[in-house]
């Protein structure tokens, strides 16, 4: 019986290893990027958190509507209708483009309210600079997505991962000699980070466009791209997937963005102690990820062939072999949970050594959560994947919306501040959060598959 999805392991880790590997060059851009900002100091490093929350913001819209992509390109790579495919190129390309666009100038706008958002004044004085270079970077991000998804819904996944590579080996070398200053650059500390975020974005677009556009797979989706008419119709099945898709990740994102934004409150340690243990899980999330991307390729092409016995035995390959990581890294970060905040401060200066010592305490605390919480951010990432790849999506939004908005929230706020658990409080709603929405999300795939299954 378990062979059954045991079998499966080998096909899904071949689809995955490359998207994993490429969005675990964005999160070792931000391990990175992290460190070399904590060797400056607690202040920085909270900084950068709260700079990066309006990103956040921003990076999850743009992700999401970039989702609806793959499963539209998967549905007509299974059945070779490739005018729908190309027709699904040009108009994702410039919906997910023309958001990149919108987004960036709406966080221009509302950059004053972090002066209102009760936050350290030393934290927003230096998050303003940074925050008004790295968001430009959501406009190539935006580019880079589109052709990223496309790519992926017809299985083509390394292409993203060389693309994201060579923009995260350029991102390292620019932060470090535009942080701290090395050879000809000037010093400009977090800035520094900011355009090296800025300009290793637009080449990884860049570089995505020139891998894909003359490859035998892709040719006849190039072939007179720009002559194609914009239909209401793919803008619409676009928009139909990719809007519920966006608020998914928006409700997901905004909650550990509004966890930012009360770690802030209790000053610029809890912040940064808040923004290690964000970024140390987001490493492990990206294996979630990956594996989603595959949940939503070949869920989506089961789901175009109608064939839902089979679509049900593969999605449950992918759930089983999330839990099985998922548990790895929980007892990672139980046994290293003192040790993985040393990796982002310097523990011999001497002359930040409280600041440098309560954040670790309070990261190492938080790690302990962080460990248990993996098990349920894997499975809602994966099988939202699933869920996505039958164009499932406007219950799910709704079940993300409860989950996080509804239930995850209020415990956020009344254990974390209200009650003065602080930064503890703040993480065990999140891991109430992750809990439910994995349960009531797994609960509507098990519902809307048995359905499919009874009527065909």
């Amino acid at each position: 019986m378990l062979q059954t999805y045991t079998k499966e392991f080998n096909r899904n880790l071949q689809l995955a290893w490359p998207i994993i590997l490429g969005l675990l060059g964005h999160t070792v851009v931000g391990l990175v990027d992290n460190i070399m900002v904590g060797k400056l100091g607690t202040g920085p490093l909270a900084a950068v958190s709260l700079g990066n929350s309006f990103l956040f913001i921003g990076m999850s819209v743009i992700l999401g509507f970039s989702t609806g992509i793959t499963p539209l390109v998967a549905a007509s790579d299974s059945t070779n209708n490739t005018k729908e495919g190309k027709s699904v190129l040009k108009n994702g390309l410039l919906l997910v483009t023309g958001l990149g666009v919108l987004l960036t100038l709406i966080i221009f706008f509302i950059r004053p309210l972090l002066y209102h958002m009760k936050q350290t004044e030393e934290v927003v004085k230096l998050a303003i600079p940074y925050l008004n270079i790295v968001a430009l970077s959501l406009i190539p991000l935006a580019v880079f997505q589109a052709f990223k998804q496309f790519a992926d819904g017809l299985s083509q996944t390394k292409y993203s991962m060389w693309a994201t590579i060579i923009a995260n080996v350029l991102n390292v070398v620019l932060n470090y000699v535009l942080i701290y200053g090395i050879w000809i650059f000037p010093e400009m500390g977090i800035v520094g980070a900011a355009w090296g975020t800025l300009i290793s974005r637009v080449v990884m677009a860049i570089a995505m466009y020139l891998y894909i556009y003359k490859k035998e797979k892709f040719l006849v989706y190039f072939e007179n791209l720009w002559k194609e008419k914009f239909l209401k119709t793919t803008i619409k099945k676009l928009n139909g997937i990719g809007f519920p898709s966006a608020l998914q990740m928006f409700f997901e994102f905004g909650i550990f963005t509004a966890g930012i934004w009360l770690s802030g409150t209790l000053g610029k340690n809890p912040q940064a102690a808040n923004q290690i243990a964000l970024n140390l899980s987001s490493m492990t999330f990206m294996f979630a990820m990956g594996l989603a991307v595959v949940a939503t390729i070949r869920v989506g092409n089961q789901y175009g062939l109608m064939n839902f016995k089979e679509l049900r035995r593969i999605a449950f390959s992918i759930f089983l072999l999330i839990l099985i990581m998922d548990v790895i890294f929980a007892i990672f970060f139980m046994i290293y949970n003192e040790f993985l905040p040393t990796l982002y401060l310097d523990v011999n200066d001497v002359a930040n050594q409280q600041d440098n010592t309560e954040v670790i305490a309070i990261t190492a605390k938080l790690m302990i959560i962080a460990a248990f919480f993996q098990l349920f951010d894997g499975m809602q990432a994966v099988v939202l994947g699933a869920l996505k790849g039958m164009q499932d999506v406007k219950i799910p939004t709704a079940i993300t919306f409860v989950a996080y908005w509804i239930i995850s929230f209020p415990i956020c706020y009344l254990a974390g501040i209200t009650f003065g658990y602080g930064s503890e409080g703040i993480w065990l709603g999140f891991l109430v959060g992750l809990g439910a929405s994995a349960g009531m999300l797994l609960w509507r795939f098990n519902l809307v598959t048995k359905r499919q299954l009874d009527n065909s």
